[in-house]
């Protein structure tokens, strides 16, 4: 590992979703020389089949062995490297009562436990930045609530010598961000400049769910973006690498029916909230290294 190299770490529950949250950041830094490493919590074993020429018994059957192999190849279009920490998909659960999770998955087990592998690969990797969900998870998925706590505590934890002994020697992170992938501007930017153009825009449905969860009191505040990454040249590797996750993305479904040329035209960046810093940099920021990238190349 060269040390001047800046390397950066994604933080994700499942796989697919490295490549719906981040990609175009990663696939860019990347190809600017970074050092990129996703971390995936589970397998995504209890995952459901969502495009529908995958729903097929074979698949069905084997679906945590089928999700590997769509990560293998959804890693080589993004160009970073990836590693499964082990934990077993919690699932989601549906229904009012919601059922338990069950026994044994990662949501359930103790944060201590949960962030040890995090702790260790972040001692070894030795990332300047870390990315991740918010407190929410991005969306209630238990998994992606639970990836927010245990990035957290890995981000707090590898610097201190006296955690986790045995996992090798402290790291200090230099920044921790979240995500702010799906936010109401950016949509109504896309749909906005979709019907300027004469096209049918897809968002209607969306706006209606919104305005119903707002009326509910549902709706809660977007996090404040701090950080705009240019990278809307690398949007078809974004895309290449999500349809990879074949039973996770129907390619004809709902996430490509807005033209990349709109989407660079209004909205060419992907946005982050820094939530940990122990450097400097001013905000708003349109580099996730501002304030690392010089110390590094000293």
């Amino acid at each position: 590992m060269l040390e001047s190299q800046l390397r950066l770490m994604a933080v994700h529950a499942h796989p697919d979703d490295e490549s719906s949250k981040g990609a175009a950041t990663m696939a860019r830094y990347a190809r600017e020389g970074v050092q990129v490493l996703v971390a995936t919590l589970t397998g995504g074993e209890r995952g459901s089949i969502l495009n529908p020429a995958m729903n097929r018994p074979e698949i069905t059957a084997d679906i945590g062995r089928v999700r590997r192999e769509e990560m293998a190849r959804a890693r080589e279009i993004l160009g970073v490297e990836q590693r499964f920490l082990g934990f077993t998909d919690s699932g989601l659960p549906e229904g009012d009562p919601k059922p338990p999770l069950p026994e044994g998955c990662f949501a359930l087990t103790p944060l201590a436990e949960a962030a040890a592998p995090l702790v260790a690969l972040v001692r070894e990797f030795r990332p300047h930045v870390i990315i991740t969900y918010d407190e929410n998870g991005g969306y209630p998925h238990p998994d992606h609530v639970m990836t927010h706590k245990v990035a957290v505590a890995a981000f707090e934890a590898a610097a201190d010598p006296d955690a986790y002994p045995g996992t090798g020697e402290p790291w200090q992170p230099g920044k921790l961000y979240y995500f702010v992938s799906f936010h109401g501007r950016k949509y109504v930017a896309f749909h906005e400049e979709m019907l300027r153009r004469g096209l049918e825009s897809p968002y209607e449905e969306i706006f209606e769910k919104w305005a119903a969860r707002e009326e509910k009191g549902e709706e809660r505040a977007e996090l404040e973006i701090t950080t705009r990454v240019p990278c809307g040249d690398f949007f078809e590797i974004r895309d290449a690498a999500l349809i990879a996750h074949a039973t996770q993305i129907d390619p004809n479904g709902f996430w490509f029916r807005c033209p990349l040329d709109v989407q660079r035209a209004v909205w060419p960046t992907e946005d982050y909230h820094l939530a940990r810093s122990v450097v400097d940099s001013d905000l708003p920021e349109d580099d996730l290294f501002a304030g690392i990238r010089e110390r590094v190349s000293l």
